[in-house]
């Protein structure tokens, strides 16, 4: 890259900064409080290593991270206003088409028991149980890229069960205890309520297993496409049976192999199959499936899926779905590793949830940078194209 390219690329970042503060800018109450969020946002953006509040300070130029901090906690803004002009921004500037609406949680190691949320529970940053926060999260995916649209801290029995305690840690009297799928459910709702209309929503086994959010999907008439367990129980004809059962019914010439994407060890490549399962819908309109994943090399090697979409939806379209959940596990590790997604040093609850929205602003600002970029790129005609819309086609070729 020249040093030209290179000051104008970042004439186009700081011109999309000023257009994202300045999009943020009606949420805040006054001129100090937006210049603030401003200077957080670019913070976010910066090269320091460790995002926490005295080196994002740093990286602003101010000599204390006070002021950071009095926006993240005590400051009059309201953070839900901002997560809804962040989710049209994220839908307006990726598109509609062809896209995904995944749900997925993420978990981040906290010390102590004073972070609002805060239990020993299974924690997908470290892979095993762990004294951390979990939050979940929509990503929305097109072609265009992806981005984090919405978020949901999520509060185990222990904490809904101490109201003293909920109160140190400012969560509103109000918030009862809600699983991790009904968190997903009214995260979903509220998209959808936006003006988003996905092709297909897809989430892992942890939200693939509650029957209440994917009977919710289904009134909505959305396709989903959604991991479970092999014990899931479901009925073909007047037989209930588990999931894993349903690799039997699948004839040998049912499986078709698909590469469903790239991933950290290359393609991806599966065998997959679905089998028709029971529903109450109008079978020449809607259906149910049972998706089958194994490997290609060891056939003993399987994951079990459950799907809903029009009736004939083929075997390609929902294994490529069901692939294309993985674009949320990149926008959690883009999230935290260029805007500092886990690395704030909030403890209560509207402290969570203003640090969140920022940061999804953020990492939502790249993301659109790149495919405003990408789409500059594109719409420029290549020399090919260029010649045959003047006829220079086939003068070139009668020269050569």
């Amino acid at each position: 890259m020249t040093l030209s390219q290179f000051e104008r690329k970042q004439g186009q970042l700081r011109a999309a900064l000023e257009a994202a503060a300045a999009r943020l800018a009606p949420h805040f109450p006054n001129q100090a409080a937006r210049a603030t969020a401003a200077a957080y946002l670019q913070s976010l953006l910066s090269q320091v290593e460790r995002k926490n509040s005295w080196q994002l300070a740093e990286a602003a130029g101010l000599a204390n991270p006070y002021g950071f901090q009095h926006l993240l906690g005590r400051a009059q803004w309201d953070a839900e206003a901002v997560r809804d002009a962040h989710c049209q921004e994220v839908l307006a500037g990726l598109g509609q088409e062809d896209a995904v609406l995944a749900i997925d949680e993420t978990g981040v190691i906290k010390k102590g028991k004073k972070s609002a949320g805060v239990a020993r529970q299974y924690c997908g940053a470290s892979g095993k149980l762990d004294n951390c926060q979990v939050g979940v999260f929509l990503s929305w995916q097109t072609a265009k890229g992806h981005a984090l649209i919405d978020r949901a801290l999520y509060l185990p029995q222990e904490w809904t069960d101490a109201p003293a305690r909920c109160a140190k840690a400012g969560i509103p009297e109000e918030v009862t205890f809600a699983t991790k799928p009904e968190l997903a459910r009214r995260m979903v709702e509220r998209a959808l309520e936006a003006g988003a209309q996905p092709a297909w929503v897809v989430a892992d086994s942890v939200y693939g297993a509650d029957s209440k959010l994917r009977f919710f999907l289904e009134a909505r008439q959305q396709p989903y496409v959604m991991a479970v367990t092999s014990a899931q129980s479901v009925w073909t004809g007047l037989t209930q049976r588990r999931v894993k059962s349903l690799v039997a019914l699948a004839p040998a010439d049912a499986w078709q192999r698909f590469q469903v994407g790239a991933g950290t060890k290359g393609p991806r490549l599966f065998e997959w199959a679905a089998v028709s399962i029971n529903h109450p819908y109008e079978p020449r309109q809607w259906q149910r499936w049972g998706l089958l994943r194994r490997s290609c090399s060891e056939p003993s090697d399987l994951a079990f899926y459950l799907a809903f979409g029009p009736a004939g939806t083929p075997v390609s379209e929902l294994a490529r779905a069901a692939g294309r959940r993985w674009a949320i596990e990149e926008a959690f590790a883009q999230g935290k590793g260029e805007v500092g997604l886990d690395q704030y040093e909030v403890r209560s609850w509207v402290g969570w949830y203003r640090h969140m929205t920022l940061a999804m602003a953020a990492h939502a600002l790249l993301a659109l940078t790149r495919a405003r970029l990408f789409a500059r790129r594109a719409s420029r005609p290549t020399l090919a194209a260029f010649k045959k819309s003047r006829g220079l086609g086939s003068a070139v070729a009668a020269g050569c």
